[in-house]
């Protein structure tokens, strides 16, 4: 059988030493390599030679790292980019990673981690980190409790399956949405997903999994939230035997669980000052020392985090390190809340009806009647989608039949009055009378068309919202707890004017 040519890879720096380090370490593991001392002189060799991956150093004679990065971009090309920048210097780093570079490594370069990047980015498998595979916290018999919700380090399907497919919708933000997600798999480069809770940050990060080239590899979720302040440094970077009372064995962590894949930190807003400070320095490092250990172990992980809150103000109010927040937020993928993407709805709802109508072994899959659906859209869902699965796990349990119908959603607060309205009359139908009690002052009456009522009072308190601050949407958004997004959304669907207006005033996003 012929044996599989070798990778090939192109070194660029113009230190002489230093490259042919780079090249005798590349030969060692088995690569076919060239070598180039200039921008042009690299860009003459990638116009003459396809090339597996590209590892070039931030500072060049006649150019920069980023400049040929930029071009390899521009042209389309396959190659993957690793850049070597000065300590110190990463944010030059962060600029390459969201121009496309595979990864980076700062001087002076650790040659395993340089060898344990290599192999990542060529989708080789990657140096064993301490010794043999490792194992999820806590899933051996015995173990202590778990402390955050179970670990998936199964292999992962081939690209661009489950994951991608479950991000139901096909409105703007979320062909945005998907857009980013095919874009950032093919780096290594931290990912901050932010969005409101149940908007399904955790689904993002699985896609991103899934269609990077490190989908066979372990997928790790943490909850931030969930873990003890006490037993965080363990849980993250494990331990070895006798660390602490109780510890009777050395015990992986999560990021040695993740070794070669994703780490995913949910609620990453919830950590400790005092963890943020280890966290940042893992993510430096990229290596880490687990309790009652004296050496630190180098580990190749892919951070996506997610959160609900504001990090700038968590920033402002000394509650989150700035430093931390820069790492992680190298690229920011913010998954919008339901309410603004309800052209999305019905088909949201029947992948949703169709996945537990499949586990629960429901054939034939019913549908949403119209009613059932127009009830829906006039909801706020302040849960988001998962509000809305528990809405129709609940109704496809209660409809017992082919259809769910508006009777058999059961929505908080003046929902199921308009519900049964719904059910017997339509979207238009009025609300039965309400018997005046005997004594006592009038009733207000009751509206007839409840959305439209809202609507008008809404579009009431923003026009004068808009009045009173000159029709700067900033202003007056803030001033009612609204983002400028919000209320632009809002002007939107409402019809208000003053897009002109807040233009020239210089009112941007």
């Amino acid at each position: 059988m012929k044996q599989a040519a070798a990778p090939r890879l192109l070194v660029v720096d113009d230190e002489p030493d230093l490259r042919m380090l780079y090249e005798l370490t590349l030969v060692r593991e088995g690569y076919e390599v060239d070598s180039a001392e200039t921008l042009e002189e690299a860009w003459t060799a990638l116009q003459q030679q396809a090339y597996a991956a590209v590892i070039t150093d931030m500072r060049l004679p006649d150019g920069s790292g980023m400049e040929l990065l930029q071009r390899v971009d521009a042209n389309a090309r396959r190659e993957k980019c690793i850049v070597i920048t000065a300590y110190g210097s990463a944010e030059n780093a962060v600029e390459a990673l969201k121009a496309g570079a595979y990864d980076y490594l700062t001087k002076p370069v650790d040659l395993r981690q340089f060898r344990s990047v290599v192999a990542a980015a060529l989708g080789r498998a990657p140096a064993p980190v301490g010794g043999p595979a490792p194992t999820a916290p806590g899933a051996e018999a015995g173990a202590r409790p778990r402390s955050s919700r179970p670990s998936d380090t199964r292999p992962r399907a081939p690209a661009g399956t489950a994951a991608l497919q479950r991000l139901a919708g096909h409105s703007v933000a979320m062909q945005e949405v998907r857009k980013l997600i095919e874009k950032v798999a093919r780096s290594m480069a931290p990912v901050l997903v932010h969005g409101e809770s149940g908007t399904g940050k955790e689904l993002v990060a699985r896609a991103i999994h899934e269609v990077s080239p490190h989908a066979a590899q372990a997928f790790v979720a943490v909850n931030c939230g969930a873990i003890p302040e006490a037993l965080l440094e363990a849980e993250f970077f494990g331990y070895r035997k006798g660390a602490f009372t109780g510890a009777n064995e050395d015990r992986d962590g999560f990021f040695q669980a993740a070794h070669g894949g994703t780490l995913f930190l949910d609620e990453i807003g919830e950590l400790p000052l005092s963890m943020q400070s280890k966290l940042l320095r893992v993510v430096q490092e990229r290596a880490v020392r687990p309790l009652g250990s004296t050496a630190e172990l180098p580990v190749n992980v892919r951070i996506v985090s997610a959160t609900h809150k504001d990090l700038a103000a968590e920033i402002a109010a000394s509650r989150f390190r700035q430093d931390l927040y820069y790492r992680l937020n190298v690229i920011r993928i913010t998954v919008p809340p339901l309410r603004e993407r309800l052209d999305d709805l019905a088909e949201i709802c029947a992948a949703v009806i169709e996945r537990v109508a499949g586990d629960a072994g429901v054939t034939p899959v019913p549908e949403l009647d119209a009613a059932a659906l127009a009830l829906l859209r006039r909801h706020a869902f302040p849960g988001n989608v998962r509000e809305l699965e528990n809405m129709l796990h609940r109704a496809l349990a209660l409809a017992g039949g082919a259809r769910i119908g508006a009777e058999d959603l059961e929505l908080p607060d003046s929902a199921p009055d308009e519900a049964r309205g719904l059910a017997a009359g339509g979207p238009g139908a009025s609300p039965a009378p309400v018997a005046a009690a005997g004594a006592g002052p009038a009733l207000t009456p009751l509206p007839s068309d409840l959305a439209a009522h809202l609507d008008q009072v809404e579009r009431e308190i923003l026009e004068r919202a808009l009045e009173r601050h000159r029709f700067n949407r900033t202003a007056a958004g803030a001033s009612l707890g609204l983002s400028l997004r919000q209320m632009r959304y809002r002007m939107a669907r409402l019809g208000i004017g003053g897009e002109s207006a807040a233009e020239s005033r210089g009112d941007v996003e």
